[in-house]
């Protein structure tokens, strides 16, 4: 079974924000996830890199407002 990238997101966020029922979706922002801070955003994003072994840019972190923002990045990413 090929687990998709929102799955596989779900299960870093439950990680890193140590909460086991956390159940993301493409609107939520940091304001949605209690604990997501700037310390947390950098702990989620080399947990991302390292799970997809890929790498963001500044820019493209910065242009990202929402998980369905970050989504589609690393989609974009792992079909070039």
């Amino acid at each position: 079974m090929n687990v998709t990238t929102i799955e596989t997101l779900n299960q870093i966020f439950c990680l890193v924000f140590d909460d086991d029922t956390l159940k993301i979706n493409p609107d939520m922002t940091a304001n949605d996830i209690d604990g997501w801070d700037s310390l947390s955003h950098v702990n989620l994003i080399t947990t991302i890199e390292a799970k997809f072994n890929l790498r963001f840019t500044q820019k493209e972190l910065l242009k990202q407002k929402n998980v369905g923002d970050l989504i589609a990045d690393i989609d974009r990413k792992l079909a070039a």
